[in-house]
């Protein structure tokens, strides 16, 4: 018994137009094909085998903060990734060195999602 891997990330979005705009053409990712479920959404690539699931509807608030409830992925570098982000008109944080050397920045979803982009201390890259 054993887990493999991590699948997808879901997320509840109040307006699924916006959100697959943001993640789309802010965060450029691939959108993917989407089963004919009874409620809105959208699907994304995330990587070579995981998702990004937005869940539209959301009611409740959002409980998101960049050290705790968001999400992070793994970038080649950071300069053009905040070049872009500054440009398209993201909320963005300023970029970080944490203790064991890895790169970070964290932006905004237009529902308050926190996301991190984050480049792996150099020994983790090889």
């Amino acid at each position: 018994m054993q887990v493999c891997e991590l699948n997808h990330v879901a997320i509840h979005v109040q307006d699924v137009a916006a959100s697959v705009a943001f993640y789309r053409d802010g965060l450029c990712l691939s959108v993917l094909d989407r089963p004919a479920f009874d409620f809105p959404g959208a699907w994304f690539r995330l990587g070579q085998t995981q998702e990004l699931h937005l869940i539209g509807d959301r009611e409740q608030p959002v409980h998101s903060h960049h050290r705790g409830g968001h999400f992070a992925l793994v970038v080649t570098e950071l300069d053009s990734w905040e070049q872009h982000l500054d440009q398209y008109g993201a909320i963005r944080l300023e970029r970080k060195t944490r203790p064991d050397g890895a790169l970070q920045t964290f932006v905004q979803d237009p529902d308050g999602h926190w996301i991190e982009l984050c480049v792996p201390p150099k020994s983790a890259n090889g």
